[in-house]
């Protein structure tokens, strides 16, 4: 077929198993030329045939119906849903996309968008060969589509946060709508923001540049802001739905829970066994990496929601999981978390002086008296490990040794810990492992190591350590901190209850998190083992989300994953034309985080990184190469092909890069993942009347018709609107929270429009196709002048002029200035002219004041349409 379906083309889709039949003679096809003005789904007039009623059966059902209508309009009318991406009820049809197959008995498969129903007709449209035909047609589509459907730092997230729509909302100034963005995946930005080991980094793009955004600190930076500023993102509660839930455990996952919950209306409980909330976050990391006022802050804001906190309640001595049925509860979320830390099962472990991680960890926090002495050797390579080193420093340790199995290279520890334990001086000694604790008197003197060497991977995939005969050394320390490992304390569920348990974890459904005990989930630490607090925090979203579903009778299973197409990994977008293009792009070096001196951060627990400036922040944010799809939330295609099954994928490796068309002040262009279906051409050129854009440029590698400021585009993005997919996409699109609709102010037209709004941001406008005025269109102003409403440069206190200078004035002032010079005009001395952006109200007001106040009958309104 020709690329816009024109007539005298091919009518057969190519297909391995279907062959869509040629156009029968005696059933009515639609042209796709000379369209008659004022029907967009007419005939010439010439084969213009009588209205007759007729009966079709569509599905099994019988539908009437007037002759000259399609068969994907009759459907549409009996909403019966035929998916289309090439068709616009602006314009003829064309079936280029030949998604919109039906079967019709006797002929085989038929576009149903240019063939009128008929009399007698029996028409299938959801039968086995029209699901094949449209899958088939989607994969051909996606053929030579080369984009990300999301980017790669949020595919990396273990939270799935929308991370490219929050750095361009601070990148804006938009702190409190970037927190909601967050907190729409993530309740506790301001903690994770300062903890999280950032894979999302590690995936960033604009590595291929310079260097990856500062993701995590970010988010950090917006949440404080937030918390900070007048501005406050308060979740919407819906009414309360009559149930409740108790979350055994307060940290990550059980916070992040009972947010969610508390969002639906739900009652919820948590029930904690320490002496406050926080879990992990609290208990397991020191204040220099996450103060308590931050903790506390975001803790706070989910019991303003409602969440009650009930701590110094512990499971099996306080309460039972039985118990929490009988006091009401409809469901029940283990939230327990994995405090208790491995023994390393050497001699000597019970001496005086030898403190498992957490519990050393927690008895700081708690206040408790630690005496660590001046040496110290901390086992273990995790950041547990190294907080409990860096914790060592500055409770008085001269002298403090990490001992860890492997190399440097296989430290699970993040790397940026590591360095900053080494900056503070704390000692690295690798391939060392403990075989026994001195003592004396029943106090540790010194421990007794081997030497190790690395073998062949494990199955954790790091390489196996291998003790070395005769390497034995000792060291002499005051105290040893073990910090090789934690697990759940599963004392009070075992033998307790139906719940099972499986390698020291507790077993739940790794989709619904379900356990085997009716009502009863599990999830975070408890199920997955020791991880980390955003992977926590995760498990407790998936958690609520689940028990949502099982309090409202609805199977447990979650949704699948929608269709995804990506780029690739980093190092295969390295090698194609697109990283060529990223490498050369203009280098801007990241910012590094603001931090205290080695030197003076061991002296005490402040925060050692303060965070970004404002200016900072802003200028790290706009460093974003926005590598996700705009239309990823609105992309027909990919919605298509989720629903169709056709199976994520990876965009064509050795695929030209067409050159994208980002000049444009509103619009981008980007034609490789433009699909042919011809509507941006047709509706600019047959309902805009201006022919500025051209299938050349997506079938082309030269750019075809050249930059959109190169043509007679008037910036009304009517093409925009008519895209299925992301090839044409507004400049500063967000995804709206909500949408608005109401009256575009720019002129007295009336064009109905609908504002999408995040938080008090206005961050996108679509026209109103509902609306007899504009039918949806809207012209440049209409569809991309609302970007004055936020502007930092818009007027926002009255300016008076004073000696020959504009000054800020109150409005008392400007108004006392503007009567006093009204009253030296009155009658026909005065005129009065109202602008076209003015609303009929303000207009009846102001002939008023014109007529009433200042005598004139001299009034006239600018509009002229």
């Amino acid at each position: 077929m020709s690329p816009l379906g024109a007539p005298g083309g091919s009518n057969r889709i190519e297909h391995p198993d279907i062959i869509i039949q040629p156009f029968n003679p005696g059933i009515t096809r639609l042209s796709a030329v000379n369209r008659r003005e004022g029907d967009s789904m007419s005939v010439p007039p010439a084969q213009q045939q009588e209205k007759i009623r007729v009966k079709a059966t569509i599905d099994g059902r019988p539908v009437y119906a007037q002759s000259d209508r399609t068969i994907l309009q009759v459907c549409k009318e009996n909403n019966i849903r035929i998916p289309t991406l090439c068709h616009d009820e602006q314009l003829s049809p064309i079936a280029s996309c030949q998604l919109c197959v039906v079967e019709l008995e006797g002929h085989g498969l038929l576009t149903s968008c240019n063939t009128r129903i008929a009399d007698g007709m029996v028409i299938e449209t959801r039968s086995e060969n029209v699901i094949s035909a449209r899958k088939r047609s989607l994969e051909t589509l996606l053929a030579g589509h080369y984009g990300d459907c999301v980017a790669p730092c949020q595919k990396a997230c273990p939270a799935g946060i929308d991370i490219q729509g929050y750095l361009a909302l601070i990148a804006r100034g938009a702190y409190a709508e970037a927190v909601e963005v967050i907190k729409e995946r993530l309740p506790l930005p301001g903690i994770i923001g300062r903890v999280c080991p950032h894979p999302c980094e590690s995936a960033c793009r604009r590595a291929l540049v310079d260097d990856p955004i500062p993701i995590c600190a970010l988010k950090r930076f917006a949440a404080d802001q937030e918390l900070a500023g007048p501005n406050k993102f308060v979740p919407k509660i819906k009414p309360a739905a009559g149930k409740k839930v108790a979350i055994v455990g307060a940290g990550p996952a059980g916070l992040s829970a009972a947010y969610y919950l508390c969002r639906e209306g739900y009652g919820v409980s948590l029930f904690e066994a320490l002496p406050k909330a926080g879990g992990m976050l609290r208990y397991g990391i020191p204040d220099y990496r996450l103060p308590q006022d931050t903790l506390d802050g975001e803790i706070q804001a989910i019991v303003d929601m409602g969440a009650e906190i009930r701590t110094s309640q512990a499971l099996g001595k306080d309460f039972t999981i039985d118990s929490l049925f009988k006091d009401g509860y409809d469901a029940v979320f283990l939230a327990i978390g994995a405090h208790k830390s491995s023994t390393m099962r050497v001699d000597g472990e019970n001496l005086e002086g030898v403190y498992p991680g957490t519990n050393f960890l927690r008895s700081v926090v708690l206040g408790e008296t630690v005496n660590i002495g001046k040496r110290v050797a901390v086992i273990g390579g995790g950041n547990t490990a190294i907080d409990a080193a860096r914790t060592s420093l500055r409770l008085g340790a001269e002298e403090v040794t990490i001992i860890y199995r492997r190399s440097r290279h296989e430290m699970p520890a993040t790397d940026w810990e590591v360095e900053e334990a080494e900056e503070e001086g704390v000692k690295l000694h690798f391939l060392a492992a403990p075989t026994r604790i001195v003592g004396d008197n029943g106090r540790v003197k010194a421990i007794e190591c081997t030497k190790m060497e690395l073998g062949e991977p494990d199955k954790s995939g790091r390489r196996s350590p291998q003790p070395l005969k005769g390497s034995e050394f000792l060291l002499p320390v005051d105290s040893v901190i073990a910090a090789i490992g934690q697990k759940p304390e599963l004392a009070p569920i075992d033998g307790t209850s139906e719940i099972a348990t499986k390698w020291g974890n507790i077993v739940a459904n790794q989709d619904t998190l379900v356990t085997d005990m009716k009502g009863v989930f599990a999830g975070g630490d408890c199920v997955s083992g020791a991880a980390t607090a955003v992977q926590a925090i995760a498990a407790g979203r998936r958690a609520a989300m689940a028990i949502l579903r099982y309090l409202n009778g609805k199977p447990l299973a979650l949704n699948e994953m929608p269709f995804e197409i990506s780029r690739g990994e980093l190092f295969e977008v390295k090698e194609h034309d697109f990283g060529k293009e990223l490498a050369a792009k203009e280098k801007q070096r990241r910012q590094k985080m603001p931090a205290i001196s080695p030197k003076e951060r061991i002296i005490d627990f402040r925060q050692v990184e303060l965070g970004y400036s404002e200016d900072a922040a802003m200028r790290e944010a706009a460093r974003c190469l926005e590598c996700g799809c705009k239309a990823q939330n609105h992309c027909d295609l990919r919605d298509l092909s989720t629903e169709y099954g056709v199976a994520s994928l990876k965009s064509p490796q050795d695929a030209p890069l067409l050159p994208r068309d980002l000049d444009h002040p509103f619009i981008e262009r980007d034609p490789n993942k433009c699909i042919a279906c011809g509507r941006c051409v047709r509706i600019c050129q047959e309902v805009q009347g201006i022919g500025a854009l051209s299938l050349n440029y997506r079938i082309t590698s030269t750019g075809g018709t050249g930059p959109l400021l190169e043509t007679t585009c008037v910036s009304c993005g009517l093409c925009v609107a008519s895209c299925p997919v992301g090839a044409l996409e507004p400049k500063k699109y967000l995804n709206p929270a909500y949408e608005v609709k109401t009256v575009c102010p720019y002129c007295g037209v009336g064009c109905g429009i609908y504002l999408g709004v995040r938080g008090g941001t206005v961050v996108s406008a679509r026209g109103d196709a509902g609306n007899a005025v504009n039918a949806g269109n809207l012209c440049v102003k209409g569809r991309f002048g609302h970007d004055f409403i936020h502007h930092p440069d818009r007027l926002r206190k009255p300016l008076i002029k004073k000696k020959g200078s504009f000054v800020e004035a109150s409005w008392d002032e400007a108004l006392d200035l503007i009567a006093e010079k009204f009253s030296q005009y009155t009658g026909d001395r005065f005129a009065a002219l109202s602008s076209a952006r003015c609303t009929n109200e303000d207009n009846y007001l102001f002939q008023k004041f014109a007529r009433g106040v200042m005598g004139t009958n001299n009034v006239d309104h600018c509009a002229r349409l």
